[in-house]
């Protein structure tokens, strides 16, 4: 199971946009995948049009308990192959500016309760069949619920925009994983920094883009994403970007093809044992 956590330590730059088309981009690929929204806006869980629960993330940061889990995990309207841990407002209660090393644990712990034998007691909610792929939609901001993501990933994808903020928000951000790293999960990365509504020919946008790859050099991914009105339009319809038949959102929906394809290559090489000593 690989764990994503995608972050920005700026607002208003397309965070949720990219975790809910790579979740796109997953079902549409068979990768059985879990997005956890751990926003408290909750922008996920409104756009992947879920149903009532009992129990929500909130819920299961205050009780890390497999119960509690299949109560808050539901089905997305968008189809098979697709589960929310659904958001709420009440999350923001666990986002502390310095959090124990216990609370910054329990998002782990819970994701940890999914690959447990499943004992067939089915409370509620949806049975934990195996997820190839965990996505994790942060808060911007760098309190309990972003570091508890980063304590809990594999890989970190930084979102951002083309504007003059840019760099200072992608600088915090690998700051960030870095601090997260030394704390307790050595194995986490950076994926990468993905750029976001980038409009072609625009001189800002690409000073920019040129500043952000020059400082942070092949991290910055190839695939930019462009500004496009297909974004809204499928997010306000409930419909992954994958099936909105315009030329803007097949221009979007390659870019997330390609992401995906750069996740499961990640894996793989998480997976992959260490090649032994050479021997004389």
């Amino acid at each position: 199971m690989q764990v994503v956590a995608t972050l920005s330590l700026k607002g208003g730059v397309g965070k949720t946009t990219v975790a809910l088309g790579l979740a796109g981009a997953a079902q549409q690929h068979g990768v059985r995948t879990l997005l956890v929204d751990l926003d408290p806006q909750a922008n996920a869980t409104i756009a992947l049009d879920v149903g009532q629960t009992t129990a929500t993330v909130a819920d299961v940061l205050d009780e890390p308990r497999r119960a509690v889990l299949r109560r808050a995990i539901v089905p997305s309207g968008w189809g098979e192959g697709l589960d929310v841990l659904v958001g709420a407002e009440q999350t923001e209660r666990h986002n502390h500016p310095d959090p124990s090393g216990t609370q910054l644990g329990r998002l782990g712990r819970a994701l940890e309760r999914i690959l447990e034998p499943d004992d067939g007691d089915l409370v509620g909610g949806v049975s934990f069949e195996p997820y190839r792929l965990v996505l994790i939609d942060c808060p911007p901001s760098l309190g309990q619920l972003t570091r508890g993501a980063l304590a809990a990933a594999d890989r970190a994808l930084l979102v951002t925009d083309p504007t003059m903020f840019a760099v200072s928000g992608v600088q915090r951000a690998f700051d960030a994983v870095h601090a997260e790293r030394q704390r307790g999960n050595p194995g986490l990365q950076p994926l990468g920094v993905l750029i976001n509504r980038v409009r072609p020919r625009n001189i800002e946008h690409e000073y920019r883009i040129n500043e952000l790859r020059e400082l942070f050099g092949p991290l910055v991914l190839n695939g930019l994403l462009p500004d496009r009105s297909a974004i809204q339009q499928a997010q306000g319809a409930c419909l992954p970007i994958q099936r909105w038949d315009t030329p803007g959102a097949r221009e979007v929906s390659a870019v997330f093809t390609t992401l995906l394809g750069r996740v499961l290559r990640s894996e793989r090489r998480v997976m992959e044992p260490a090649a032994p000593p050479a021997t004389r």
